[in-house]
């Protein structure tokens, strides 16, 4: 499909800066299982929409620091680098984006805050590099919570700086394992008194780790959609979570994927009958309109950005003009958009 397919318009003023507070309080366009089927509701809302029986896979990643500025010294000069981590690839090795990439050479360092010295290492694409840190491990963790700062979104961090109330206001209730680069940005909206409504409906909650990589705010440069290179991303389902799924299923209940991020995983997960294995390992699955969704039967995701790949795989589970058209619903009743914006809830289309 052509990438211009997945174009619309949004008014600038619709991107959220902030949270709602309380998170639960946020706005949510639910995407009824009947064909243009929409209503305005809210996030306190949601445990109406489900049943008993019914599973919700959250996504219990962390997000880390991992927006550091350092500099590169040649000779007398110095150049001032920002370094976007996306993928960790070794016990002291991280894929990332350099800004501006052209001022660093294959064996050149950048020196951060702290005495965090990083080597370049390999050079690709886009911007993105491979590097060497000159820590490891723990102390490597250790080192860029020092030098690093909350990685806000580019359409937010062009507008304000990052402040405090950033550390606790990009991570979810259920953050626990830290290696995301950006948050699982559906888990903002819940709050323990939702998290109770949920679990009085006697609805199951479970979570598998998804580390976000920046690789989600790139734009989709390519023309059509088979062009796009999807950034690899690390995620891991246990035994017991896989399990659970299955039973959750067997007994009738409906798989409810919070985030792009829990869909994605649970999607790279299922064999060609749907069943969920224990996973480890990297996926950069590419959902795009004629993709036959497998695992999961509800999502409860945010408005994403036009000719995202985000914005394709919401379009996959219904259609691309029963989305365009909650979008234009959306817009014209003032939702706000992206990371810090309001929700959708939506039913996979009907088979």
């Amino acid at each position: 499909m052509r990438v211009s397919d997945f174009d619309f318009e949004l008014p600038e003023a619709l991107i959220a800066l902030r949270p709602a507070r309380p998170r639960d309080a946020a706005r949510m366009l639910v995407i009824g299982p009947d064909e243009n089927a929409l209503a305005d509701e809210t996030v306190r809302d949601l445990p109406a929409h489900l049943r008993a029986g019914d599973i919700l896979v959250f996504n219990d990643t962390k997000v880390i620091p991992a927006r550091l500025f350092g500099m590169r010294r040649r000779g007398e000069a110095e150049a001032r680098i920002e370094v976007m981590l996306h993928l960790r690839s070794g016990d002291a090795e991280w894929r990332a984006f350099l800004r501006p990439a052209k001022k660093l050479s294959i064996g050149e360092t950048i020196e951060f805050a702290g005495g965090l010295v990083a080597t370049v290492a390999e050079k690709g694409e886009g911007g993105e590099a491979g590097l060497r840190f000159s820590l490891s491990g723990a102390a490597l963790d250790a080192a860029i919570a020092i030098a690093g700062e909350m990685p806000l979104p580019p359409y937010i961090a062009r507008k304000r700086a990052t402040d405090a109330a950033d550390l606790t206001d990009y991570q979810t209730l259920h953050a626990a394992e830290p290696g995301a680069v950006a948050a699982p940005t559906a888990g903002l909206h819940f709050t323990p008194a939702l998290m109770a409504a949920i679990e009085a409906r006697g609805v199951q909650c479970v979570r598998l780790t998804l580390h976000v990589g920046a690789g989600t705010f790139l734009p989709v440069t390519a023309e059509d959609t088979q062009a796009h290179k999807m950034h690899a991303e690390w995620g891991e389902i246990s035994p017991a979570e896989a399990a659970a799924i299955e039973a959750a299923r067997a007994r009738g209940g409906r798989v409810v994927a919070v985030g792009t991020t829990s869909l994605r995983l649970l999607e790279s997960a299922a064999d060609a009958e749907g069943r969920i294995h224990p996973f480890r390992g990297e996926t950069d699955i590419f959902i795009t309109p004629g993709y036959r969704f497998r695992a999961v039967d509800l999502l409860m995701t945010n408005f994403h950005l036009p000719r995202s790949t985000l914005f394709m795989l919401v379009s996959a589970l219904r259609s691309l003009d029963e989305m365009k058209r909650a979008y234009a619903h959306a817009v014209a009743a003032q939702y706000r958009f992206y990371s810090y914006g309001d929700a959708c809830l939506i039913y996979k289309a009907a088979p």
